[in-house]
């Protein structure tokens, strides 16, 4: 793979106005297609489980209660100053206002709160329905604002009028906001990373360019796939964090060869074949995490998965080809300025630090431990006629001038690895130094720390987002808070039993039955009277719970209905499914909670495959899937603590707390497996690259931090400011993942692979390299650092020390 990037890069820089070309047809292309065939009008937020018993009987419905199978809403007339409902001034208020919404677009019937007997026992609250034939997803651009025009004319002084009802729920939330702010504060930290407004600006260019050929060929589909806002909106979010990430990485190693004098477009073609390949490989990864969500058997959460997917696959094609392609215009201007802060970073890097100690990582004494500063004057390395100064304690052959150790003879670099121009070291690697010190304390205190936050979890509720969660100020969240509070809380999500009486000799008293029977059980408040259709020999009962919607009562209350089943039918010979948005919920959250377990294991299991096949270790693939499983747990346990239990909430605008949408674990897993996969390849990689060059564990530890630790950094903060610029959505689902993604990649990035991995590669020192010989030969090398490529620059600060033999 290397040498064919190699080759791609090269070429892609050579003919970059063809590619720069191709592109922009690309995007222009996906423009027309959205326009011609698709758009965000046509996306689709229903929640569907094909084969599942809400979903049979809801299917039902079509044909036996077509009023019933689609969306509702719900208009709440609230009187005030001391009014009531039912004074005839009101009521007749009420009654016209009834009559303008039968009126609404796509209004199939309106149901009287005065007829339904929906009306508080103080008489200041009333609720009417307002049923519609198709799904909400199905409903015209302006049909619930339609409704409430209609409506408005009852709100007047003395009553006030609110319009909820599931037909609000999961609306299409806007994130042009989010993209802006991402987008800033990536360019800032990338800014800060470079010192180069020039150099910052490529990697966002060509994430937007990913992302619009992502994000327009997807609406170019909603004519024909269901899509929803969600699943824009994450492939939104992904493809923009790691488009402008994946360019870090490719841009960084760049400019660290040209740092170092090679010509622009062997630099290029060498950052595209080896950084390049560690793209394509963690790329890859999030694709078949991503893609493997559609085994779950849910169409919402396929759509999500595979709009994701693609948006990071064309990120990766981005990297590869239009971005090799921008650094060929750019050319030398990419160039650190000689003396600058920059170059002198670069340089650093390249070999000022390098490691002081041979293959075995013994000390620059010999063998029998003398000190290298024995007073004698002589040269460390013969080679580099240089003078280690004699007792003095000066520096030991570096240019940089550094001091290698005082006055008083000590060793030059003692067993433990610790590199000779430590002042030159970095912040990373200063870090790396320091976790590494007290390896397993360090270890003790990361699973420490996580554990604790990640003890929320267990008591995790899951469920699909509702009303409830819905702003303060909306419309749809004060009618749901109204309802609630005045009817109950389960009439914002009652139960749709559907009772087939075909084979009992009496349909009608069957059905009364039914109801009866449903009406004895624990948490049904009331249960409303069978509507029956005697062509198709089926009746539609309306159960109604004492608890709200995503309460785990009203979940319990659904299985003992569909666990009494048996009894209803030897009593009454009819069967019966339980339907409505509250039942599809708890189905939801089922089949995702069955899938969670085997999805997890599979995506564990291809962590461990993948990296035994980079890395040719046995000790690193398992650290990285037990930090992967801790950061996993932390941060769901971050999500509990925020959203389900209030804690610091009102810091992101969380004003309620409630349940954690059923989709958050599993897409979790999936988008972070990838994303923590990029920092273990990128960081890993130049530790593994140290180490099969010097033979030295903990050196290339710290060799790691100082290569790729200021890129990571960089590269974790812009994927988490890209995240959390999208906590301003108003969808309560699309803040939940928002949050749980820029809290994954923070506690990833920053405590385990910065802290947690080193700390493990220090403790396991050659061990953490070791893989059998009979597993080696079988294993294909994949080369993903690039070696047959060549050797990179380094700079010629670098000093090959070697044990003294002098006495």
């Amino acid at each position: 793979m290397p040498a064919f990037l190699h080759r791609l890069g090269r070429l892609a820089f050579r003919r970059r106005r063809r590619m720069l070309a191709l592109w922009l047809a690309l995007v222009a292309a996906a423009v027309v297609c959205m326009t011609a065939f698709g758009g965000t009008g046509k996306l689709d937020n229903t929640f569907s489980i094909p084969g599942s018993e809400s979903q049979r009987a809801l299917d039902r419905m079509k044909t036996d209660f077509p009023t019933f199978s689609g969306t509702s809403a719900q208009i709440v007339f609230t009187a005030t100053d001391g009014q009531k409902v039912t004074d005839p001034a009101d009521s007749a208020r009420i009654r016209a206002a009834l009559g303008a919404a039968a009126s609404a677009p796509q209004v199939a019937k309106v149901v009287s709160p005065f007829d339904a007997h929906t009306i508080s026992a103080d008489g200041t609250t009333a609720v009417a329905q307002v049923r519609y034939e198709v799904p909400q997803s199905a409903l015209e651009p302006n049909a619930l604002d339609a409704l409430k025009s209609a409506v408005s004319g009852a709100n007047q002084q003395g009553m006030r009028v609110d319009v909820g009802g599931s037909a609000f729920g999961n609306a299409p939330s806007e994130s042009h906001r989010s993209d802006i702010i991402g987008v800033g504060v990536a360019l800032v930290i990338l800014t800060l990373t470079f010192g180069s407004l020039l150099t910052a600006g490529i990697p966002v260019v060509t994430a937007l360019f990913g992302v619009a050929t992502a994000i327009f060929g997807a609406l170019s589909l909603t004519g024909t796939v269901s899509i929803s806002s969600t699943a824009q909106s994450l492939a939104l979010m992904i493809g923009l964090a790691v488009g402008i990430d994946y360019a870090l990485f490719i841009v960084s190693r760049h400019r660290f060869h040209l740092a170092h004098g090679m010509e622009p477009e062997e630099s290029a073609a060498l950052a595209v074949g080896t950084a390049g390949s560690a793209v394509v490989f963690a790329g890859l990864t999030v694709v078949i995490a991503m893609t493997g969500l559609t085994v779950v058997g849910i169409p919402y959460l396929t759509a999500m998965g595979l709009a994701a997917a693609g948006a990071v696959l064309i990120a990766v094609l981005v990297a590869t080809t239009l971005l090799p392609a921008i650094l060929g215009f750019a050319g030398t201007r990419l160039t650190p300025g000689p003396g600058s802060r920059a170059m002198r970073r670069e340089q650093a890097v390249g070999g000022a630090g390098e490691d002081a100690v041979g293959a075995t990582g013994d000390s620059l004494a010999s063998a029998t431990g003398e000190n290298v500063l024995s007073g004698t004057g002589d040269n460390v390395a013969g080679g580099t006629g240089e003078s280690v100064a004699g007792g003095t304690g000066e520096s030991v052959a570096s240019r940089t001038g550094e001091s290698v150790a005082g006055g008083t003879g000590e060793h030059v670099a003692s067993r433990t690895g610790e590199h000779v121009a430590g002042a030159a070291a970095n912040a990373a690697e200063r870090w790396f130094r320091l976790v590494t010190r007290r390896p397993l304390l360090t270890l003790v205190a990361v699973v420490a720390s996580l554990g604790a936050l990640a003890w929320p979890a267990h008591d995790m509720r899951l469920a699909l987002p509702d009303n409830g969660t819905a702003p303060k100020s909306s419309s749809q969240r004060i009618a749901f808070d109204r309802v609630g509070e005045k009817l109950g809380p389960g009439f914002n999500g009652p139960l749709l039993v559907l009772a087939d009486t075909s084979h009992s000799s009496d349909p009608t008293m069957a059905a009364q039955r039914v109801a009866a029977t449903i009406g004895a059980l624990p948490d049904v408040a009331t249960v409303g009277k069978p509507v029956a259709n005697p062509a198709t020999h089926t009746a539609l009962i309306q159960v109604i719970p004492d608890s709200a919607p995503s309460d785990p009562a009203t979940k319990t209350l659904v299985n003992s209905i569909r666990d009494d089943r048996a009894a209803i039918l030897r009593d009454t010979g009819a069967t019966v499914q339980v339907t409505g948005s509250t039942a599809v919920s708890v189905d939801v959250a089922a089949k995702l909670n069955s899938a969670l377990i085997p999805f997890a294991a599979v995506v564990i299991g291809l962590s461990l495959l993948l990296l035994l096949l980079v890395f040719r270790s046995l000790v690193v693939p398992l650290k990285a899937a037990a930090g992967f499983l801790l950061s996993i747990a932390a941060t769901l346990g971050a999500v509990v603590g925020v959203f389900q239990l209030g804690h610091l909430g009102s810091l992101i605008g969380v004003d309620t707390t409630g349940p954690v949408s059923s989709f958050l674990p599993i897409i979790l897993l999936a988008v972070l497996f990838g994303l923590a996969m990029d920092y273990e390849v990128f960081l890993v990689s130049r530790m593994r690259e140290s180490y099969l060059h010097t033979g030295n564990p903990l050196g290339a530890v710290h060799s790691g931090a100082r290569h790729s630790g200021r890129v990571v950094t960089a590269a974790a903060l812009i994927m988490t400011s890209v995240f959390a610029a999208f906590l301003t959505s108003d969808s309560t689902m699309l803040k939940q993942i928002a949050f749980a993604l820029a809290a994954g990649v923070l506690l990833d990035a920053f405590v385990i692979r910065m802290t947690f991995v080193p700390a493990v590669l220090a403790l396991t020192r050659h061990a953490a390299w070791w893989l059998p010989k009979w597993l080696e030969r079988r294993l294909p090398d994949l080369d993903i650092e690039g070696d047959r490529l060549g050797p990179a620059p380094t700079a010629p600060e670098s000093v090959a020390l070697t044990p003294s033999t002098a006495d």
